[in-house]
């Protein structure tokens, strides 16, 4: 679960919303919010995020689409440098301010009268894709959703989601399925949707029993399983 906090006064302007396992680099939140002067018709704003081992995180990245967004969801677990997962994350840009698609929900600011006039986040979403929706609401609603680098935090993925890669696979794919449906409703799209539709129940249920083959395999030698 997220924590909330509102800053700013008369109530606070501005909603901060973060995984309590986010650790700040100085000076990140202040970052946030001079961007958010900066950007008057931005209505969301997320830092740069490092993993653990001080890796960067792509967590500024396109909207999916019905096809790059599908087949990042189905194939970007085997094949991690996929064209459709490269273009999807924009790995190829170096970090800068900029308006995006989404940004990571574990760690945004959000003008309180844009977070007030979408909604909040739809709870239909279970560990996945909330934050891609919410951020695909704001961007219909007329607002931006822009990149701060110069805000830095430090996220341990992993501990947010738990260590249950099936089961979080598993519910990946059917928030994938949530959204794309949403947005991609047309009765001549409903051959692709079915598709991917299949293609990530077979991936969840291949997942799910590698899992249990490592765990039974762990068992049996005396690890942890």
């Amino acid at each position: 679960a997220n924590l909330v906090a509102t800053i700013g006064p008369s109530g606070g302007e501005f909603v901060l919303l973060t995984n309590p396992d986010v650790v700040w680099g100085p000076g990140s939140i202040d970052a946030l919010l001079e961007a958010a002067y900066r950007w008057p018709r931005a209505g969301t704003f997320g830092p740069l995020i490092r993993d653990p081992d001080g890796a960067l995180y792509p967590s500024a990245r396109h909207l999916p689409s019905l096809v790059r967004g599908g087949m990042h969801a189905v194939v970007g677990f085997v094949w991690k440098n996929n064209p459709w997962t490269k273009s999807y994350r924009q790995q190829h840009l170096e970090p800068s301010e900029r308006p995006v698609g989404w940004l990571s929900g574990s760690c945004l600011l959000v003008r309180r009268e844009v977070f007030d006039a979408v909604g909040g986040f739809d709870e239909r979403f279970f560990l996945y894709m909330e934050d891609v929706d919410f951020c695909d609401r704001v961007g219909r609603a007329g607002w931006l959703n822009v990149y701060v680098p110069t805000s830095e935090i430090l996220h341990d993925k992993g501990h947010s989601t738990g260590r249950e890669p099936a089961r979080n696979l598993r519910a990946h794919h059917d928030s994938t399925y949530i959204y794309l449906a949403d947005r991609h409703p047309g009765w001549w799209q409903a051959p692709l949707r079915w598709t991917m539709r299949g293609a990530l129940r077979v991936r969840a249920r291949a997942a799910v029993r590698r899992s249990r083959r490592e765990r039974a395999r762990s068992a049996r030698s005396g690890g942890k399983a």
